[in-house]
């Protein structure tokens, strides 16, 4: 890319963001303004290079294309409403949030009516892969807007799948986050009766690594996480798992399906709050399996 291409954007610097900022600071061969609330995060992008910004608006006063990481649909409208009227025509939106597919296609619309073009390009796999630029990412968009920021997010992808528009990268992650969430409930379930049954979890993720029940979840949430029985804060908790399973219901309800495996996920996700571990890394619902 030419060093004469324009500013970016980024607005939210959490656990995921932050690894995606510091690779788009990185990589980009221009200045990358960016806003957090929080001001150590804000300016431990500085350090890799950013530009901060003391506002929503002055990012968006200053980038034509405008990243946002942020934790849920409400935030994420909140955010595009400052950048609507702030933002010059012509400015793309590009939102690596999670959000429920009919926000997306809102927001879409309202940005649309002052010139501003809207991607949803929700991302998968682990905080490390957001720190390597290595994340999945799944983005709903015309194709025009797709054909423009493409080449940004591969700063933060090593896979970007164009799954539709506006609002299909939504459906397409919060598939991909259903089905996991519901794997994970369902190893919980037969780790501590494989266990019960004399069987160590070392034993039961090599044995059934080499079979037919082989997974991610497996090789990654059990191996890492349920085995050793280590469920960190600050990573993603219950309560994400539950807001993105809910999205998935309202999608599976409007689409006139009945969700209820998604529905059994969520309730095993709410016991794990209920039990005062819902700040730990999801997977420690196999403790809620574990106590009855």
């Amino acid at each position: 890319m030419k060093a004469t291409e324009p500013a970016l954007g980024f607005i939210g610097l959490g656990v995921m963001g932050s690894g995606m900022c510091a690779n788009t600071v990185r990589k980009h061969p221009a200045s990358v303004h960016v806003y957090d609330m929080n001001a150590e995060a804000l300016a431990a992008q500085v350090v890799n290079g950013a530009v901060a910004a003391a506002s929503v608006e002055e990012v968006a006063a200053a980038a034509r294309t405008i990243f946002l990481s942020l934790p849920g649909g409400k935030q994420v409208a909140a955010v595009c409403e400052a950048i609507e009227g702030a933002s010059a025509p012509g400015t793309v939106v590009v939102d690596l949030s999670t959000t429920a597919v009919a926000d997306a296609r809102e927001i879409a619309a309202r940005l649309e009516a002052s010139g501003v073009a809207f991607a949803d390009a929700p991302v998968a796999r682990t905080r490390q892969a957001a720190a390597e630029g290595t994340l999945s990412i799944m983005v709903g968009a015309d194709a025009g807007t797709f054909a423009r920021i493409e080449p940004l997010l591969r700063y933060m992808g090593s896979d970007v799948t164009w799954c539709g528009e506006v609002g299909c990268g939504q459906v397409v992650k919060l598939i991909n986050n259903t089905l996991l969430f519901e794997q994970v409930a369902a190893i919980a379930e037969m780790m501590v009766v494989a266990e019960r049954a004399g069987v160590t979890p070392a034993k039961l993720i090599e044995a059934v690594g080499r079979g037919s029940g082989n997974s991610f979840a497996l090789q990654t949430h059990a191996r890492k996480a349920m085995a050793p029985r280590e469920f960190p804060e600050k990573a993603f908790p219950s309560h994400y798992a539950i807001k993105d399973l809910g999205y998935t219901i309202e999608l599976a309800e409007q689409t006139g399906v009945l969700p209820r495996m998604a529905r059994l996920a969520s309730q095993y996700y709410q016991a794990a709050i209920d039990a005062g571990i819902g700040d730990r890394y999801f997977p420690a619902i196999i403790e809620v399996v574990d106590r009855k």
